[in-house]
């Protein structure tokens, strides 16, 4: 006996849609860790681990963007943000490393916005 599925319209996550909410879940845990580095000792380790993490998902987003863009046909205006973001995520790195707090929390928080509205506008471009 066979069975019919159908495909609910408009309800695909696609590769890019994963990579970039992988990249803004790992930012917010990277101010969540930030804010533990204020009364913990394992904030230190966590932000530490997490934004190698960030780094990765960074690198990720522009992988997705580019499998997205040339086999698939689509735009490659997701390259130009993953690329973006990718050299934000660099100069974040840098800025944490040499402890620039006053550059790099307001960084931090500028890619964490940046990231949800590029997540919210991939999923809303994906139910039209």
């Amino acid at each position: 006996m066979a069975t019919q599925t159908t495909a609910v319209p408009g309800r695909r996550t696609t590769f890019l849609q994963v990579a970039i909410a992988l990249q803004t879940l790992s930012l917010f845990f990277q101010a969540v860790t930030a804010g533990m580095l204020l009364s913990s000792s394992h904030g230190a380790v966590l932000h530490d681990a997490g934004s190698r993490v960030m780094y990765g998902a960074s690198m990720l987003y522009v992988l997705a963007a580019i499998l997205a863009w040339r086999p698939g046909g689509g735009s490659p205006r997701p390259i130009l943000y993953a690329s973006g973001f990718l050299v934000l995520a660099s100069v974040q790195v840098v800025l944490g490393i040499a402890h620039i707090p006053s550059l790099h929390v307001p960084l931090g928080i500028l890619m964490f916005a940046l990231s949800l509205l590029a997540l919210v506008g991939q999923v809303l471009r994906a139910r039209e």
